[in-house]
């Protein structure tokens, strides 16, 4: 049963959903995605316009908006730095207002967090977070669909691996605390995460019976971890900081060798794009690509899901 409160919600971070909430969103998906495999086109968001706000270019995320709209009858509207005057000759302010009159729904994909924050406020429509450099709540989403496909449950301890302070990172550990899963960011000290994010996500994991570790070290890290999860060292607009996080991370490089501490089952997830012999070897990911390119997969039908619990009148 859908719950009642997601109809109009915005999605900026998971930690403003409760377990009951996410579960029903990954069941969704499940059925999107059943539909679609079977050929089948839905109508769940027709007569719907949505919004694609972009100040970070993406694969992933502009494919699966794009498709997710048009699988269920919605138009997308892809706006990037050169179509808008986003934070550049008009407040966001102005622009969600504006974009609230014109649009059912609107994707931000960019860099402040309190941008998104501050589309959903004032433009009266829902909002979802496509990135920001704070959170990344869709592909987290993706994530879970990904492991509970692999192995039937999210009763699967997920080990990150790199950049603790990232925002792949930072939404793999509220949606894992959220759901119950046993969780562990594996990193150099430098880079684990911030304190208040971690104890607010402790507080998420001992409500649900899950479990954070932030470890520097490998070995405990991925002990009896059924995924491993690593990302770029320099997400998109820290390009200056790539050598640094190159001579910091190289010893948490994921290789085969690395995954061998791991559960003999254990998955590779990656949220793409790689950059191999940088975070990844190329024969880790060549054993893992199957599910790696589900994951990519997984993100439109999250994606489809999260529209159509939001804006859907059919559901």
């Amino acid at each position: 049963m859908k719950p009642t409160s997601l109809k109009g919600r915005s999605l900026l971070t998971l930690a403003d959903y409760s377990k009951e909430e996410i579960i029903y969103l990954l069941d969704l998906s499940d059925e999107l995605k059943a539909r679609k495999r079977r050929g089948e086109r839905g109508g769940l968001l027709a007569g719907k316009n949505v919004a694609l706000i972009f100040e970070k270019p993406s694969t992933r995320t502009r494919c699966a908006f794009t498709v997710a709209c048009a699988d269920e009858g919605a138009h997308p509207e892809y706006l990037g730095v050169n179509d808008i005057q986003l934070g550049h000759k008009e407040s966001v302010y102005d622009t969600a207002k504006v974009l609230g009159r014109m649009f059912d729904g609107i994707e931000f994909r960019g860099f402040r967090q309190s941008v998104v924050r501050e589309l959903a406020e004032y433009s009266g429509v829902p909002v979802f977070n496509g990135l920001t450099d704070e959170d990344h709540p869709t592909q987290a989403l993706a994530d879970l669909m990904t492991i509970r496909e692999r192995f039937g449950t999210l009763a699967v301890k997920l080990a990150f691996v790199g950049d603790g302070r990232n925002n792949v990172a930072n939404a793999l550990m509220i949606a894992a605390s959220k759901v119950g899963m046993d969780c562990a960011v594996v990193s150099p000290r430098e880079l684990w995460p911030d304190v208040e994010r971690m104890e607010r996500c402790r507080a998420f994991a001992a409500e649900s019976g899950a479990s954070l570790t932030v470890t520097d070290d490998p070995a405990e890290g991925l002990s009896g971890a059924g995924a491993v999860y690593t990302d770029v060292w320099a997400s998109m607009g820290e390009e200056s900081k790539a050598a640094e996080r190159a001579a910091l991370l190289a010893p948490y490089r994921v290789d085969v060798k690395m995954l061998s501490l791991a559960a003999p089952e254990a998955i590779l997830l990656h949220c793409l794009p790689a950059v191999k012999g940088g975070e990844v070897t190329a024969a880790a990911f060549a054993l893992h690509e199957e599910v790696i390119f589900d994951q990519a997969e997984n993100r439109m039908h999250t994606i489809k899901a999260v529209m159509a619990a939001a804006m859907s009148d059919a559901l």
